[in-house]
Parts: structure tokens; C-alpha cells; sequence
């Protein structure tokens, strides 16, 4: 069976990428380890405490790919019925050919997906559709409901979630009812499963539109939800996700552990340092103060950089506790090389100063 994925990061833009890339690019798929939508996914779930924004964002993403499934399917089935292409309906035929993959945000894309959605309202669907029946096939719940497993690991570089291009299954336009009611059901809604904290205003407009009398079912009614959705994690996530993985490479965990572990270490280092001084313990034995003081200072500055200098010169990144993977993106790998290695001199400067004073110190048996 033969599957269609979205398109990868395209290797040439990745490399000539000067800069982060944008939560648009991350969202889109053309980004690459660390800053992924899989680890944004990620970031999302485990310290922004707020994925139902995210998992909103790919239910309306996919309920946009059903929608041109449908439509493509439809096109394809007139064909097959009207041997004679001329008389099939122009209509369709423009509206197959000019649905675009690309993100709805992307001007070109935008008029597609605005034509899309002018030719599924123009196919009404059954009045008599209601939130009890509304299942659909399981088919389109699939479809319609992105998780975890969705999104491109960082042990797979092709986009799981995506339609198969060689499924036979039929998606129907009750299918598309069901997805644009699940999605008003599961997020929008007060009280919902997963509610998101969208505007009234945008609430009403888009209830009106699955439960009024259109019982639109079109990609384009959740533009203005989706795009809310959009500018929220752009302003609230996303500046702390490229701290926490453009100039850093530990998640919150390891950085405690790690704080934990320097501080025991450091005290425990300054007893046994000033038991040898007050013995009057010769240079040399005291030496051995080094040891210690060098983890302590090198945990403490890991913490407080969000950085394992030498992790990062290697060229790897923490996505969860202790799963480190390759860094794949190049302009993150030269940020986080440069901040590695100012990282690396302080730790040097901090550690030799430290037990220069311990070890040069006069001794004094008490």
C-alpha cells in the first residue's frame, strides 16, 4: 500500500536558514530537531502545561486534509463516471487542481483553501444531523483526532497522520459533519472535554456555523479560532521554547537533578576543603579538592545556562529525561556550539579560581 506524506523539510532550505525558524515553519513541518513539532509537541505537554492549544491547532489542520481527501475523491469518482472529461464539472476540476498542500496561512494556499471551502458550502449537506448522531465512520474519526504518535519523531523523518493516498475508503460528507463537530465538541464548547479559552465572539460565530442552518462543515469556519489559537502559542509558547531548546539542550528535570546534585556536591567539597586546610594537610593532598569542586561548578552552570556544554558539542539535545537525540537543525547546532564553548571558558575561569583558593591557601592546625 502505497502512503502520501506531507513534504519533509526541504534539506537546501534547512541548510540556508540563517536564523530560528518561525512557529509558523515548526507547525508546517519544515523544521528539524531540536525545534520540531515533535518537540514542540513536547514543550507543549510537559512545561507549558497547555497541548490542548497545540492538539486544536492539528485537529483543524486535519479536518482541512479530510475536507481535500473528500474533494479530490469526488473529482476522481466523476471522472470515472463521465468518460468524457469535458463534461465533467469544471467546478470541481478547479477546485481539485488548485488545492494546495501547504499551510492555510500561506497566501496561495489561503486561496484554495477559500475555494475549497466555497465548494463544500455549495454541497449542503442532511439537515437532519445532530450531535447524538453524528458519528460518522471510523474513518474520519481517525482522521480526526491527531496524538502524540502523529508527529514526526526524532527517530523517523517522515510525517506520520497523513492520509493515505491508497486507501479506498470513501470519506462522506457526513464524515466531514462529524469532524467539524468533534472539534467544536471537544475544544470549543464550555465545559468541553478539552476546552481552550477562545472569545466568545469567535465561540458564537463558530457554533453558529456547525449547528445553524448552513451546518457548515468547511475548512474555513475555523479560521478565526485558528488563527487566535496561532497568535497565542506564538506569543506565549514559543519564545520560551526556543530558549528552551535553540539556546539550551536539558529539559527542567535534568536541570534539577543536575542543581541537586552540584550543590551536594560543592558543600560537600567546601567541608572536606577547609577539614584539610584546618589540618594542616600538605598542596598536594589537597589536590584532591578538585574532584569535587569540578562537578559541583560544572552541574551548577549547566543549570543555570540550560546547557551541558559538552553534550552540545557533540552535537545532541535532551527531548525528554535522559533521551538525548541528534541536533539536525544547522544554525541551532552553531548557536549552541558558541554558547557550549563561553559556557566551557567560565566553567574553567570559576573552577580554577576556586581551587586555587582552597589549595594556596596557608594551613593552620587548629
Amino acid at each position: 500500500m502505497s502512503h502520501s506524506y506531507s513534504p519533509g523539510p526541504d534539506a537546501m532550505e534547512v541548510q540556508n536558514r540563517n536564523r530560528f525558524p518561525t512557529l509558523f515553519e515548526v507547525l508546517s513541518r519544515k523544521t528539524v530537531a531540536p525545534l520540531d513539532l515533535f518537540s514542540f509537541y513536547i514543550y507543549m505537554r510537559d512545561q507549558q502545561r497547555s497541548v490542548d492549544y497545540l492538539d486544536f491547532w492539528l485537529d483543524v489542520s486535519q479536518h482541512l486534509q479530510l475536507c481535500r481527501l473528500y474533494v479530490r475523491r469526488l473529482h476522481r469518482s466523476m471522472i470515472e463516471e463521465t468518460p468524457d472529461t469535458e463534461k465533467h464539472s469544471k467546478r470541481s476540476s478547479y477546485i481539485f487542481d488548485n488545492a494546495g498542500e501547504g499551510p492555510s496561512n500561506e497566501k496561495g494556499d489561503n486561496m484554495s483553501d477559500q475555494r475549497l471551502s466555497a465548494f463544500l458550502r455549495s454541497e449542503r449537506g442532511s439537515r437532519n444531523h445532530s450531535p447524538q448522531n453524528s458519528q460518522g465512520s471510523n474513518h474520519s474519526r481517525d482522521l480526526a483526532r491527531p496524538s502524540l504518535n502523529m508527529l514526526e519523531t526524532p527517530h523517523d523523518s517522515s510525517s506520520p497522520g497523513q492520509m493515505s493516498s491508497g486507501d479506498n475508503t470513501q470519506p462522506r460528507r457526513e464524515d466531514l459533519r462529524s469532524s467539524a463537530e468533534k472539534i467544536l465538541y471537544t475544544y470549543l464548547l464550555p465545559g468541553s472535554e478539552r476546552e481552550i479559552i477562545i472569545p466568545q465572539s469567535i465561540l458564537n460565530e463558530v457554533q453558529e456555523a456547525i449547528e445553524g442552518p448552513e451546518q457548515r462543515a468547511d475548512p474555513e469556519l475555523f479560521d478565526p479560532a485558528k488563527d487566535y489559537v496561532f497568535q497565542a502559542m506564538e506569543r506565549d509558547a514559543y519564545p520560551g521554547f526556543l530558549q528552551n531548546k535553540g539556546l539550551g539542550n536539558l529539559v527542567p528535570q535534568s536541570m534539577m537533578l543536575r542543581l541537586i546534585i552540584g550543590l551536594i556536591s560543592f558543600f560537600t567539597a567546601m567541608w572536606a576543603s577547609f577539614i584539610l586546610i584546618f589540618l594542616d594537610k600538605s598542596r598536594a593532598t589537597r589536590c584532591w579538592a578538585i574532584l569535587p569542586f569540578t562537578l559541583a561548578i560544572y552541574l551548577i552552570f549547566t543549570h543555570q545556562y540550560m546547557l551541558d556544554p559538552i553534550i552540545a558539542l557533540l552535537g545532541y539535545s535532551e527531548y525528554t529525561f535522559f533521551d538525548f537525540n541528534k541536533i539536525r537543525e544547522p544554525f541551532v547546532r552553531k548557536t549552541l556550539n558558541r554558547r557550549a564553548i563561553s559556557v566551557l571558558v567560565m566553567f574553567l575561569v570559576a573552577t580554577t579560581a576556586v581551587c586555587c583558593l582552597f589549595i594556596f591557601v596557608p594551613g593552620k592546625r587548629l
